[in-house]
């Protein structure tokens, strides 16, 4: 072969070749763009029905956490008896009840989320029990008088779980 078949060859190769690689990069994109696009419409179809779940795992955890706050906790459940002891096993046994009732509801908010439920049911539990082994704690009414002078010192537990819960919200929606 000389030297013009061969450029004749390039030249009758070299625009189709051009038109292939072209055509393949555009198909390319075109696939890139339809999977995302797919996925994007899985993602908010998924969203629609797993969003309103999620909100309600976390409403139920906020009253959760509303419920076993000391005060309200204290005010709701009235003592059976004059035993200190007793009372307070009734209010473990209360906030206990509670969170078994809502405990199914962590598969829908974060780690961290349910890490700061649990630490503020732990330190609901210990803040009763220390009060309940305080000297002058003899009845019920003094509990219940000790742990709400104690609350007006400082914020009870449950606030800052439910301040993360309403932080987590936020970011959901």
């Amino acid at each position: 072969m000389n030297e013009t078949a061969i450029l004749d060859l390039l030249y009758g190769i070299l625009p189709a070749l051009i038109v292939g690689l072209i055509s393949y990069y555009f198909f390319h994109v075109y696939t890139n763009n339809e999977e995302n696009r797919r996925r994007f419409l899985l993602l908010r179809e998924k969203q629609k029905t797993t969003l309103p779940i999620k909100l309600q795992a976390y409403e139920r955890f906020a009253l959760y956490l509303e419920r076993i706050s000391p005060g309200k906790l204290l005010f709701r459940v009235q003592p059976t008896s004059d035993d200190v002891a007793s009372y307070v096993n009734l209010l473990i046994a209360n906030i206990d009840q509670e969170f078994e009732h809502n405990l199914a509801q962590q598969i829908y908010i974060s780690d961290s989320c349910w890490d700061y439920i649990k630490t503020a049911k732990n330190a609901t539990i210990n803040m009763l029990r220390n009060a309940s082994g305080k000297e002058g704690v003899s009845t019920p009414d003094e509990l219940r008088e000790v742990v709400l002078k104690g609350m007006m010192d400082k914020q009870p537990p449950t606030d800052a779980a439910l301040s993360y819960i309403k932080k987590e919200v936020k970011n959901l929606t």
